[in-house]
């Protein structure tokens, strides 16, 4: 099954722009449904949906899913069936969700979403043996490590998921300043606590920006090192693209942050799962806001709800 050239180019394009997206094909379709073996779209990190997959409820329940798996990374085999149970069911351990869907006329979909997220672009300034490390480790994490040179500017710095600087020393002032200043996610220096401390007093940056520099970098995992100091760097910044802060032995046993989800509400119409994002229909109509899975159902839900217009 493949996707028309169109979609392909598209996705091609957002591939190379290094934007994550979802690839939604549809396997299976027991009519009636509007959708057909095959039938592809993508769905973009604003909920957006480009291609057909089905109408607007198949839409609506791929668009809920397809937002989680962008966070989680993982593929799923999504199947939509009227005559599922209301709350959605995983079957065994084969990575099948089995949804509700109260707005389909009888028929059944099943889909396979494959999300389809750009490796995270790590640099590394330093070519030592902590630098030479970190690309060697890193590769075997999926993640894109390049090298920086020394001058590397704000618009470089763009789509960088995290900046680690293990020159010694050598140039490091340009890079972190632009790094904290651009909002890289991560951004850590190799150092002593000591040196560290004065490499930072001695940046233009808002205490803000300082605070948010990682140094020494790594969580403390006692390593020694060059290969061990890597691992304990890579090891912070699996924990802080994760929303972890884990930093020492007591840390690790508290409680975990909660995942970023993306917001759902539900239909008080068809009682749908529905998405909040930009384009979601919804009403203030009766004092509370209320989300929709189509324009349809909230014209009903206003039809029996709002109030009547005073006449003049």
């Amino acid at each position: 099954m493949t996707a028309s050239p169109a979609l392909e180019r598209r996705m091609a394009d957002l591939a190379g722009r290094q934007v994550p997206f979802v690839k939604v094909t549809v396997v299976r379709a027991l009519h009636p449904t509007s959708a057909q073996p095959g039938d592809t779209a993508l769905v973009l990190e604003d909920g957006r949906i480009e291609g057909f997959v089905g109408g607007v409820c198949a839409e609506t329940t791929v668009r809920v899913q397809a937002l989680r798996l962008l966070r989680s990374g993982e593929s799923l085999l999504l199947r939509i069936s009227p005559d599922a149970p209301a709350e959605p069911q995983e079957e065994g351990e084969s990575g099948t969700l089995l949804v509700a869907n109260p707005c389909l006329s009888g028929g059944e979909l099943e889909l396979f979403l494959e999300p389809l997220r750009p490796a995270p672009v790590v640099l590394v300034l330093g070519d030592t043996p902590i630098g030479r490390s970190l690309v060697t480790l890193g590769a075997g994490l999926e993640y894109d490590v390049r090298p920086a040179a020394g001058e590397v500017g704000a618009e470089e710095l763009a789509d960088v998921a995290a900046v680690v600087i293990a020159s010694h020393g050598r140039q490091e002032e340009g890079l972190l300043t632009h790094a904290a200043r651009a909002g890289v996610p991560y951004v850590a220096l190799v150092a002593s606590r000591r040196r560290g401390a004065a490499v930072l007093d001695g940046l233009d940056l808002t205490a803000e920006q300082r605070d948010r520099i990682h140094t020494p970098a790594g969580l403390w995992i006692g390593a020694r090192t060059p290969g061990e100091i890597a691992v304990s760097i890579l090891a912070e910044l699996v924990a802080s693209r994760h929303a972890l802060a884990v930093h020492t032995e007591e840390a690790a046993a508290g409680p975990a942050p909660p995942s970023a989800e993306p917001q759902t509400a539900r239909d008080p119409v068809c009682d749908m799962t529905v998405a909040v994002v930009a384009d979601t229909p919804y009403s203030d109509a009766g004092g509370h806001r209320h989300w929709f899975c189509s324009t349809g159902c909230r014209d009903r839900f206003e039809a029996g709800t709002a109030q009547p217009a005073e006449t003049p």
